[in-house]
């Protein structure tokens, strides 16, 4: 397919793949099903022990790219080796446990009539595989045209949401940091941030999927870690400013450790972690968590 169907530029898709067979079929099938027709699916199989590619190439369709990588990776190195392959003039993300609406590609590339626009996202939804039950992402109006400090304050842009002009991935030397294992996402899309201005489509577009095997699930620490290593280390902003700008950001990671404290039983960590957050909703949400039962805890944070 040429590079424009329709005279509609061509989306660059990339799946990055490592043992996905339980929800990829369900994620192919909303590529396939998108009204917009001009696009490739660039499929990152990073290794794959199951079924996962067997269950991509049933696909009878030329617009669906595989590529098995010749080692495994971290996840943001796969993302980066992926990119080198697109041929778009855009560039979308979809995990393979995720799924988009139909509409989302074609709601998206209309905003990019603007010129100065580089990056637009949407909101979505929250699926929790246990109760079957989805959640708004965020039910706040999304920040639109330079929302870098925004996004410090709350960052609510999903990677499966995003569509991105590829000539802004050039001017990276590094792209995604493969040092991060969960926050490589937020990292880089800070970075894009400060470069070009951004639109949104406030409706849901896509579906994030939470379930046990989530790695962001089970490496809750490590994402603690991260978020801290990233406040320490980042060269975005001067200190000062970044100390103006990323108290929100703090204060989640304080928050963050607090519940984890709860969850293993450290109180000494929870008192030491409660007594530095100031006194706000959050903060009473913590105390009643304290006070719970820890299997009801747990069993509340797993099935949300």
């Amino acid at each position: 397919m040429n590079k424009q169907f329709n005279n509609k530029p061509l989306v660059s898709i990339i799946m990055n793949c490592f043992n996905g067979e339980a929800y990829l079929l369900e994620s192919i099938k909303s590529v396939l099903a998108q009204t917009y027709k001009n696009w490739e699916v660039i499929f990152w199989d990073n290794k794959s022990t199951d079924n996962s590619g067997k269950i991509y190439k049933s696909f009878n369709d030329k617009r669906l790219k595989y590529h098995y990588a010749s080692t495994h990776t971290s996840l943001y190195q796969a993302r980066n080796m992926a990119i080198e392959k697109c041929n778009g003039e855009f560039i979308a993300f979809l995990d393979t446990d995720d799924w988009w609406i139909p509409e989302k590609l074609d709601q998206q590339i209309q905003l990019f009539k603007d010129n100065e626009i580089g990056l637009v996202y949407s909101n979505c939804y929250l699926h929790y595989e246990n109760t079957k039950k989805n959640k708004l992402l965020s039910k706040k109006k999304l920040p639109i045209g330079k929302v870098t400090n925004a996004l410090l304050k709350c960052y609510n842009m999903g990677v499966i949401t995003v569509v991105i002009r590829k000539k802004l991935f050039d001017q990276f030397q590094q792209k995604f940091n493969p040092k991060y294992n969960i926050i490589g996402d937020f990292d880089f899309f800070i970075k894009l941030s400060t470069i070009t201005k951004v639109q949104c489509v406030q409706s849901p577009l896509a579906y994030h999927r939470y379930h046990q095997y989530n790695y962001s699930s089970i490496n809750y620490d490590l994402e603690i870690s991260e978020l801290e290593d990233w406040s320490k280390n980042q060269k975005i902003f001067n200190k000062a400013s970044f100390d103006s700008l990323s108290k929100d950001l703090k204060l989640k990671i304080i928050y963050m450790k607090t519940l984890r404290s709860i969850l293993k039983g450290d109180f000494v960590n929870f008192f030491k972690n409660i007594l530095s957050f100031p006194w706000s909703l959050k903060k009473i949400e913590l105390v009643i968590a304290f006070l719970l039962p820890k299997k009801l805890l747990k069993k509340i944070k797993n099935l949300q």
